[in-house]
């Protein structure tokens, strides 16, 4: 993901779209997150697909997440050395499994803790109608086809 700051898009962009506002959106926040947590986007979704005890191998994680298998395992490379994950043979073939150790679970949790904080924080400045209103557009976002090739048909006849 290409991320930038709200900062560097121009104002004539940034006025009237919604895309632009939602990324800029997303983008802080992560980026508060990743500061506060130290914990990269990529390192959080790998520790959430190895939540329950689940153990998979890296070429499953990377397909899980839709990542490229080179930084699920470089990351994983890392987590390896930091002792938050294990690797083990598994049961048939060459394939070595990944589990979150001890350690691993509790900076899970750590991350779970700060993001619900970081929710509560936010849920403070905003009214329920709000976050009503807001919950209900983002739903509205999430389920929007873009590419939707029969309206395209639609408007273009």
């Amino acid at each position: 993901m290409i991320a930038v700051e709200k900062k560097m898009i121009p104002d004539e962009i940034l006025k009237d779209s919604v895309l632009v506002h939602l990324a800029a959106a997303y983008f802080s926040v992560s980026k508060q997150l990743e500061r506060r947590t130290k914990c990269s986007q990529t390192r959080g979704f790998i520790l959430s697909t190895l939540r329950g005890g689940a153990e998979r191998n890296q070429n499953q994680i990377a397909t899980l997440l839709g990542f490229d298998r080179t930084v699920v395992h470089r990351s994983i490379g890392t987590m390896l050395k930091e002792g938050l994950v294990s690797k083990k043979k598994a049961g048939s073939g060459r394939a070595m499994v990944i589990r979150l150790t001890p350690k691993g679970e509790r900076y899970r949790e750590f991350l779970i803790k700060e993001r619900r904080g970081a929710e509560e924080r936010l849920c403070r400045v905003m009214s329920a109608e709000d976050r009503a209103t807001l919950i209900r557009l983002l739903k509205i976002v999430a389920e929007f086809e873009i590419w939707l090739a029969v309206v395209e048909k639609k408007e273009l006849a």
